[in-house]
């Protein structure tokens, strides 16, 4: 039975969320892989909208298990407010799981997350500060506090202690920001771990027996394929790595038993901070696409740069992930645009043309997109629920799309709702996904 990846296919903000919570219907364990709360996925839901940083989308569906892998960071203040947030909505929240491998996001993290950034001026690299990257670092180096720590006082101590010798003297003497105290932060964490002590568990084990059992498991990403520490557009890029090949790490399965691989991709595109993106719009057209697709970030509330659909890009994430299908999110924004553009390739101020994504930094800097015009299309799409309900064109912007990424569309959201969904193709299932 299928262990599924949904991963997303651009730089994040695809509505991973959404197509997680309509897919998570089927599933019986639905898993967060890697990243922090510098994720969020958004859901709306017969008009109530819903915004997770950190709890996997499943968790609206009374009695399934989602986990919060090993892969993921977590910053604890966050994951309370998450979960009295649901309290309060009244979701039952007794389904979490959370790996007592994952590592927590402390708050000298924060201060040195902001304070970096605030040092690179105008070369910041356009990061959440919400202390992802320096957590991840921490980690590398073997400086990092995980989840079971918080269920040994005297261990808790030590490590924050041994912590705080290198940190504090960053922060004064490099940034010029207090110390921190450490009986403060133990006392806070101490808080913290009677609050989650009955989450803590194997995830990895609670996952391996789902999948031998026959259950069906959804492994959900953060971000995007293009900001992924590894291949995306470094150093403009998270400080985890996104592709699918990360799920098996992230919650601690091996390789096969990875199914299949859905990715999920704007019908145009958009990037949230700085970094190389040759697709951007600019001017008004570029306002009105921002307006009409509510591109302001989940988690910052920053304006969202938005530009055509890369299949240059898109190509390059199928190839990364192994996709197997593709679900295509926000095509109603396209609506009334005519004509829609697609870049097939880039050409370099040089003359030289790229049909594949570049590996060289400054060669994507620099390319100039070559676009194909197809036709528009018109009239509200939000009611359609089947392919043979879209206009014309809109099939034909769905299957240029395809051809061109090599990976069949499956799925294509025209509206926020998590009902506004059409599929292409077989019936809906979570195996034929």
């Amino acid at each position: 039975m299928p262990g599924i990846v949904i991963v997303g296919a651009q730089w994040g903000d695809e509505g991973k969320g959404k197509l997680t919570d309509l897919l998570a219907e089927e599933a019986d364990v639905v898993v967060r892989f890697q990243g922090g709360n510098n994720a969020g996925h958004t859901i709306v839901r017969d008009g109530d909208e819903f915004k997770f940083h950190l709890i996997p989308s499943g968790i609206l569906y009374p009695g399934r298990i989602c986990a919060i892998g090993n892969g993921v960071v977590i910053d604890p203040a966050v994951l309370i407010e998450e979960l009295e947030g649901l309290r309060r909505r009244g979701v039952d929240s007794a389904g979490l799981r959370i790996s007592a491998n994952a590592h927590l996001i402390m708050p000298y993290h924060v201060m040195l997350d902001t304070a970096g950034e605030a040092r690179l001026g105008e070369l910041e690299i356009g990061t959440t500060k919400r202390g992802i990257g320096p957590c991840y670092a921490d980690k590398a180096a073997r400086l990092g506090i995980r989840v079971q720590d918080l269920l040994d006082p005297k261990i808790l101590l030590q490590k924050i202690e041994v912590a705080l010798a290198e940190k504090n003297v960053w922060l004064e003497r490099v940034y010029g920001v207090p110390p921190l105290n450490l009986e403060e932060i133990a006392g806070n964490l101490e808080s913290f771990a009677q609050r989650i002590r009955s989450y803590v568990s194997d995830t990895s084990l609670l996952v391996d027996r789902a999948l031998h059992e026959g259950r069906e498991v959804l492994l959900e990403g953060a971000q995007g394929t293009l900001l992924d520490l590894d291949h995306g557009t470094y150093p403009f890029v998270t400080s985890s790595n996104t592709v699918a090949g990360n799920a098996a790490t992230g919650i601690g399965i091996g390789p096969n038993r990875i199914d299949r691989v859905l990715g999920v991709t704007k019908a145009y595109v958009t990037r949230v901070g700085e970094g190389p993106f040759p697709t951007e719009i600019e001017g008004p057209d570029q306002e009105r696409m921002r307006e009409l697709g509510g591109e302001f970030g989940t988690v910052t509330g920053r304006e969202r740069r938005c530009g055509w659909l890369d299949l240059v890009a898109l190509r390059y994430a199928v190839r990364l992930n192994t996709m197997d299908a593709l679900a295509i999110t926000k095509l109603d924004v396209l609506s009334g645009l005519d004509p829609i553009k697609v870049c097939k390739r880039y050409r370099h101020p040089e003359g030289a043309v790229f049909d594949e994504f570049p590996y060289h930094q400054s060669i994507l800097h620099s390319a100039e997109p070559e676009y194909e015009e197809l036709p528009g299309f018109e009239g509200d799409i939000g009611g359609c629920r089947t392919e043979a309900d879209l206009p014309r064109e809109a099939r034909d912007y769905l299957e240029a799309i395809g051809d061109h990424a090599g990976a069949p569309v499956r799925l294509v959201g025209v509206g926020p709702d998590r009902d506004q969904i059409v599929w292409i193709g077989d019936e809906p299932t979570l195996k034929a996904a």
